[in-house]
Order: C-alpha cells, then structure tokens, then sequence
C-alpha cells in the first residue's frame, strides 16, 4: 500500500535532532512558555518575513484569538462580517461564529479553489469589516489584489495559512499580507509538529502584545490580568520540535513540487481534472486534489491498486449539522468541489517508483 502520507517515516529522518531537542526540554526543568518557544518564535517570524510570531495552542486557536483579539481592540464588534471562502475547512468558520461574527460565504475561484477578488469585492457591505483568505491546499490566495481591496474599503485580512507554510508571493511569503496571519502545525503540515500547535504572525505591535496575554489567562504579567484570556500557549516541547523541522521545511517543498510536476506534466486521462497555478513559488502542495465525476468508482479503483487517497473536504461547512441554519443555502461551485476532489498521495518521501506507479494508475482509469 502506497500510503497517503507516512508521518512516521517523514519524522524518523530528524529522529536524532528531535529526540535531541526533547531531552533538551526534559533537562531544562522549564516546560510552558520558556526559552524554546522564544527561539521558535524568533526564527518563525524570521522565515515568515514578519515582525512577531506568537505560538499557540493549534490552528483555531490561531484564527479565533485574532478576531477575539480585534474585539478587544475595539477594531470588530459583534455582528461584523467577515468574508471567507465557502469550500473552507470548517475551522475558517468556526472562528468566526465562536467569537459571534457573521461569515459572508464566497464562492471561490472554480481552478484555484480559493477566493476571487471579484467576487470579494462585490460581497462588501457596510458591515464588513475584515477579509479571511484560505490559502487552500497550499496555493496562496491573490494577496495583491486582496490586500488592494482591503486597503480601497479600510478591511483588515487574516490570512488563514495553515495548509501553505513558506508559499509566496514575488519572494513575500504567506503569513506577511494580512493584517494578522493564522498557521497550523498539526502532524500532517508541511510544517507539522508531533502533536497539537500552532501560531499567528503579525506586524501590528499592539495586536501582538495583545495576543500573548490573551493565550495566557489574559494576563501580561503574572497575576495580573487585562482580558478575559484563554489557555492557549505553544508548549516548550512542541516549539523545539518545530525549531528542527523548520530548517528542513524548504527542502520538503522541493521533494513535494517535484511529485507534483511529475503529476501535472504526466497524469493525462480526459476524466481527471487537474489542479492549477500559475508560479511554482506560489503553491507549496500540501495537498495535491484533482477532480472527477466519477469520484467513488475512482477512488477505489486506486484502493485496488494499492493507492491510498482521500477526501478534502466530502461536505462544505454550510452542509454540517453544526451549522443547520444555513441547510437551505446553495452555492453550486463549492457544492461541485466538495463532490468531485480527491487528494492524491503527495509525500516527500514518495520515489519516483511510486509516483510512476500512481500516475499510471490514475491513467489507466476509464
């Protein structure tokens, strides 16, 4: 069985460092909100292009302490509206609602999968206060032309990253555009760590001293608290942990861009449709999804050969039970996406034995 994604296998190549950093962490005695998390920070932010990188708890945290952080501020109030991406994971919009403001739902771009500033621009109301863009399986969202937009009606953006660690932009990379930008480091990132975390980056000095108190209990200083915080803090562990993936993370993004060339330049059967972008700096390939009607009889016909695959995403977030008041709503484009992706293996580790043998495989269905 060709595996989806071998995490065990990705992370037995760093073992010696990883299990390094552990003990380090172990052997300090200190294990919240210390030196390591310092260090990750430092050099995150570093990578990012950005002033401030503040570790938290997992990707929601990241985009829900933003919004709830803007509130403080004084920058959002209930009732404001956030523009985001229908075909999102549901964590883009559990954010907004969890900090009660309204997700205006876009129909995204039908090649790219995410937002189009067309369509962006003509959902803006009074109400509207902030743009959220998913950089949806690695490909960065128009940032130029989302951050036009933002600049033309007085928007802030959060850039929601958490499939697209180091995509970019004429050498800006994801998580410098917005205003405040959310990242994911759960276990099958390209930067993963071995367990729950996750971070925000930023430029905004007031934001991110905001940030850190309310991840910690709301307090700036110890026993003294000027929000309503929360428990949300990148632990010592986790954080050293990332610090040694990250030095391997472009490297990754190579092996990951060469499956996908491979994909692209060699997959070629009149029933699958392919992803697309338009410079290779801009999609990192976190997840590589193509299209087909026929997705069910596809994928098990790739179970048969051995391939494993799966589904990003079967159901949009307007279709979950958990947000039945938007049962009614249809939006054709998303509806579409969500019935026909399928998610080929893209690991870093596949040999070129294996991709041939995917690629053959998805071309010899019929």
């Amino acid at each position: 069985m060709i595996k989806f994604l071998d995490l065990q296998a990705i992370n037995r190549q760093y073992q010696t460092e990883l299990k390094e950093a552990c003990a380090r962490v172990i052997d300090s005695g200190w294990y919240i909100m210390g030196n390591e998390l310092e260090a990750f920070e430092g050099k995150f932010a570093e990578y990012c292009g950005v002033k401030y990188a503040i570790g938290v708890a997992n990707g929601l945290d990241a985009l829900s302490l933003v919004l709830r952080a803007w509130k403080e501020l004084g920058k959002l109030k209930s009732g404001d509206e956030i523009i985001v991406p229908a075909n999102t994971y549901i964590a883009s919009i559990l954010a907004i609602t969890e900090n009660d403001l309204v997700p205006i739902l876009i129909e995204p771009d039908a090649s790219t999968f995410n937002l189009c500033p067309n369509l962006v621009e003509a959902a803006i109301t009074e109400k509207t206060k902030a743009i959220l863009p998913v950089h949806l399986y690695g490909l960065i969202s128009p940032m130029l032309e989302l951050v036009d937009i933002a600049d033309k009606y007085n928007l802030l953006i959060l850039e929601d990253c958490a499939q697209s660690h180091g995509a970019s932009i004429n050498d800006k990379k994801c998580g410098s555009f917005g205003t405040a930008s959310a990242f994911s480091f759960y276990p099958g990132k390209n930067l993963g760590a071995l367990g729950d975390a996750g971070a925000i980056t930023t430029n905004d000095d007031e934001l991110a001293q905001s940030l850190k108190a309310i991840r910690n209990y709301g307090s700036h200083k110890k026993y003294e608290n000027l929000y309503k915080g929360v428990n949300s803090r990148l632990d010592e562990i986790q954080a050293a942990m990332l610090s040694v993936k990250l030095d391997y993370l472009d490297n990754e993004t190579k092996l990951r861009r060469h499956v996908a060339n491979r994909y692209l330049s060699e997959i070629n059967n009149s029933l699958i449709t392919l992803p697309c972008y338009k410079v290779e700096e801009n999609h990192v390939w976190h997840l590589f999804v193509i299209r087909c009607n026929q997705r069910e009889k596809l994928q098990n016909h790739l179970d048969n050969q051995g391939i494993q695959t799966l589904i990003h995403y079967p159901l949009p977030p307007y279709k979950q039970k958990a947000y039945s008041e938007w049962s009614d709503l249809s939006l054709p484009i998303t509806e579409n996406i969500h019935e026909t992706v399928l998610s080929l293996p893209i690991s870093p580790l596949l040999s070129d034995e294996d991709i041939s043998f995917i690629i053959k495989s998805v071309n010899g269905f019929n």
